[in-house]
């Protein structure tokens, strides 16, 4: 058993059965209300984002050497042939821990996107309905904006478009606490993404955790 990786996992009603088998300790916050006292309760909120800011706030000083972050069903994401085994996934993060990797997203793919999130796929016909924001851009830029306090580029590139990463507790800790409860509180006033909020996230993880720490500030508010 590994005990310099943690696995943080974001849980709806998906079967995380898998988690056992990754060789080192995972814990499970469950929205979906079905799951059992051993993990821990979520209100059903501001997607994975508000689930790994949660667990981040209050493990400030406790965080992992490697902290892995994953949805709870994550392998449609790991490989666009579908053919990433718990095995396979428990040698790429022990891998990520043995190379001393301070960020990874561990999607199959990046994605360069604008200001406004685009490309994006919000506006296809048969996703109608399914998250309160469909149909609108992404906030990208204004988010940036809003966290690090400089102009966004014209574009960037997303790394951990899906939600999925390991991070290191020594980078998540180049960001002060507060931070960290600001995109928190920006999470909470959107609970059922109805702007978009939990989508942009998506598309910022490498630059949350980039170790940028002249994109600091004294407050957050």
């Amino acid at each position: 058993m590994r005990d310099d990786i943690r696995v943080i996992i974001a849980r709806y009603r998906e079967d995380v059965s898998w988690a056992t088998g990754l060789g080192c300790a995972h814990v499970v916050y469950d929205k979906g209300g079905d799951l059992g006292p051993e993990a821990r309760p979520l209100p059903n909120i501001g997607r994975e984002a508000h689930t790994y800011f949660t667990h981040i706030v209050n493990e400030y000083e406790t965080l992992a050497p490697l902290n892995v972050f994953l949805q709870g069903d994550p392998f449609d994401h790991l490989d666009d042939r579908g053919r990433t085994s718990v095995e396979t996934l428990r040698k790429s993060l022990e891998d990520v821990a043995d190379r001393g990797m301070p960020f990874k997203g561990l999607a199959w793919f990046k994605l360069r996107c604008d200001r406004l999130g685009r490309p994006h796929d919000l506006r296809k016909p048969e996703n109608e309905g399914r998250w309160p924001g469909w149909g609108r851009d992404i906030p990208v830029g204004e988010l940036f904006e809003r966290l690090f306090g400089v102009p966004m580029p014209d574009e960037i590139l997303c790394r951990a478009p899906t939600g999925n990463f390991c991070v290191t507790g020594e980078r998540i800790r180049t960001r002060p606490r507060a931070f960290y409860a600001y995109c928190l509180r920006l999470i909470e006033d959107d609970p059922r993404d109805e702007r978009n909020t939990g989508h942009a996230f998506e598309r910022l993880w490498q630059h949350i955790f980039n170790g940028n720490t002249a994109w600091n500030r004294d407050r957050y508010e």
